[in-house]
């Protein structure tokens, strides 16, 4: 009887001694899933406080086309539309236009009336290509206008052939039905006796 009271009382002190390496109230299992957890978290924390690498960084300028359009006054109608820059050039479109009608328009860059009228003169333009149109810029050619009797602008001189100048006059939007009246009565079928007479004889060589 003794023998099987020793054997018991050793048996329970070993069962006790592997009872102490798990923590009192815990399950083994729940002591497992701890353990997983701390390591996981030591994971998670060594992640989020490792220093990132910076990508580098790179800068694009962008240029964007401009297209400079040209000014109002720049703009023409057609081939038969021509800027006069000098005496010399309107002499010269002058004696080469032969019989046809030539219409000179005498404008500044600065005049609001000009600009308001020459829409509506290109239009025209385009719808008589039989008609040459000079554009004299005021300010480039001050001593020849001058010298035309060009007082107001915009201002028209209208010229044809061995006939010289036919008519001149002031004109804006609001009145462009004169620049129509005074086509249909120059623009009509005819021939000129004798070279074009240009400004007659009024001396613009000189300037």
């Amino acid at each position: 009887m003794a023998d099987v009271f020793r054997l018991s009382s050793s048996l329970l002190t070993s069962f006790s001694s592997s009872l102490s390496f798990l923590q009192p109230g815990l399950a083994p299992t729940q002591k497992l899933d701890k353990r997983i957890y701390s390591v996981a978290n030591w994971d998670v924390a060594r992640l989020a406080f490792r220093p990132r690498k910076r990508l580098p960084s790179f800068k694009v300028n962008a240029r964007v086309a401009e297209t400079e359009q040209p000014k109002w006054w720049e703009k023409n109608a057609g081939p038969n539309m021509i800027d006069i820059h000098s005496t010399q050039e309107f002499l010269g479109a002058l004696s080469q236009a032969g019989d046809k009608l030539v219409i000179v328009e005498f404008y500044g860059t600065w005049c609001a009336s000009c600009r308001a009228l020459f829409p509506k003169l290109c239009r025209t333009a385009e719808e008589h290509p039989e008609i040459l149109f000079l554009k004299v810029n005021f300010d480039e050619n001050k001593p020849m206008c001058k010298n035309l009797n060009v007082k107001v602008l915009p201002y028209f001189h209208f010229y044809r052939g061995a006939d010289g100048q036919l008519e001149s006059f002031s004109c804006s939007l609001a009145k462009f039905q004169k620049i129509k009246d005074a086509i249909r009565t120059h623009n009509t079928a005819r021939c000129s006796i004798g070279p074009p007479k240009g400004v007659g004889d009024l001396s613009l060589e000189s300037l």
